[in-house]
């Protein structure tokens, strides 16, 4: 019935409709990627009770999240090309059964390659369904604000990371990390099941078209903007393409080297489990702000000159962090590290499209998502290994901050393609 009354709009952009239907699909998206990630980000929390239980070092534990991006990247290329072909609704509801069933497997592992194949593989398989399909489709029904809902929609990694590991660390400590693996399984699947439903992937196979544009103003091109712009051939060919990977590789390395490592970092400056759970909070609440904030200014400046300076500024959060030795310190690295790592987030795909137009747009955002997961997959193995040989995370947070340093430089050189932004030539491409 929801979807008869949403498809009946009248106008595409909403404004003599009850409801443009690109809201409810923000809506479901949010939803998705509030418990999806906020339950990935929750592995910081998994991470002291395996260790204490197994015995395996911070390298060995960090490496099956390592595992997981490197996979994950890598399938996001497909999802991407899969949400291009078949839609989100058929992607997510796959995506929603299989991580689920990820999480469940870690409730029963007793041995590392267990722990390597149930969130190296299954878990991995089951994200990388959630947020390229997500931010890909957002991007189809929205041409104005189109940065606010991207942001908005990745804000719900902010709030998932600000409920999920705190919700994580009460479960562990009240039964134990096995009931709350289980837990967390049951959440997932049944969250992100219902939501999919929801999910269309394009405005104009409902005969509407993307917020703010209209037919009269673009002519032939409004009709489906969605086959403008550069196929993934011409996209690889350009050095754009790969300045902005290979900027993102650097991210992503710093990223995931603190979500893996900051709560037992957090530890060893003197705060208790549930304090250092509480930096999680922390880094997820001001990640919602600067997703929202960010994504917005994303609006009015494009991507680029935003995406130069929240990377310019994580990386003077991280040589911070290298040097934070006291509680106060680390509490306030998380609250500029959550603002600008969240606010880099919405960048990703108004990048893509800002660059390449939207007739590839799932498959190239699969490539440069794959591209961050190849950093994430490095970063806290290195991370952890640099702790187990020098008993601190001194050198490498430094570490982190060079790297995302050189992302800023490299994201300088990326400059936005004429065809992008002029709809005739780029509907030649």
């Amino acid at each position: 019935m929801l979807r008869c009354y949403a498809m009946r709009s009248t106008v595409s952009n909403g404004p003599h409709g009850r409801l443009f239907y690109g809201y409810v699909i923000v809506i479901a998206s949010f939803l998705i990627m509030a418990v999806s990630s906020g339950a990935i980000y929750s592995f910081s929390v998994f991470f002291e009770p395996l260790q204490t239980q197994f015995g395996w070092s911070r390298a060995v534990t960090s490496g099956a999240f390592s595992a997981f991006v490197v996979l994950n990247g890598a399938m996001a290329i497909g999802a991407g090309r899969l949400n291009d072909r078949f839609g989100p609704r058929i992607v997510l509801t796959i995506s929603g059964l299989v991580l689920g069933l990820g999480f469940v497997m870690m409730s029963r592992i007793t041995a590392v390659w267990q722990l390597y194949f149930a969130y190296g593989v299954v878990i991995a398989a089951g994200f990388s369904g959630a947020p390229v399909p997500l931010m890909s489709t957002v991007a189809r029904w929205f041409h104005q604000r189109r940065g606010l809902m991207t942001g908005i929609v990745m804000a719900g990694t902010g709030i998932g990371t600000m409920v999920m590991p705190p919700f994580a660390n009460w479960l562990v400590y009240r039964s134990d990390w096995r009931t709350s693996y289980l837990v967390f399984g049951l959440i997932l699947t049944v969250v992100i099941l219902l939501a999919a439903q929801f999910m269309r992937r394009d405005p104009s196979k409902h005969g509407l078209l993307p917020l703010g544009m209209s037919e009269p103003a673009m002519g032939r091109e409004a009709k489906n903007p969605s086959h403008t712009g550069f196929s993934l051939s011409e996209a690889i060919r350009t050095r754009q393409f790969w300045l902005l990977c290979l900027a993102l590789t650097g991210f992503g390395y710093a990223l995931q080297s603190v979500m893996v490592h900051i709560v037992i970092h957090g530890r060893g400056v003197g705060l208790t489990p549930a304090s250092a759970a509480a930096i999680m909070t922390i880094i997820g609440a001001m990640g919602f702000v600067g997703r929202i904030g960010v994504g917005h200014i994303a609006d009015r400046l494009g991507a680029r000159r935003p995406l130069i300076l929240v990377l310019c500024v994580l990386s003077l959060s991280l040589f911070w962090l290298a040097f934070a030795a006291e509680s106060w310190a680390v509490r306030a690295f998380a609250v500029l590290f959550g603002f600008v790592y969240g606010g880099t987030i919405p960048l990703f795909s108004y990048a893509v499209a800002e660059q390449f137009g939207l007739r590839a747009h799932g498959v190239i955002l699969g490539i440069v998502t794959c591209s961050v997961g190849m950093g994430s997959a490095i970063g806290p193995i290195v991370t952890g290994y640099g702790f187990d040989q020098l008993g601190t995370y001194t050198l490498s947070f430094a570490i982190c901050g060079g790297v995302t340093a050189l992302s800023t430089l490299l994201a300088l050189l990326v400059h936005t393609p004429k065809s992008t932004t002029d709809p005739s030539s780029a509907s030649r491409n």
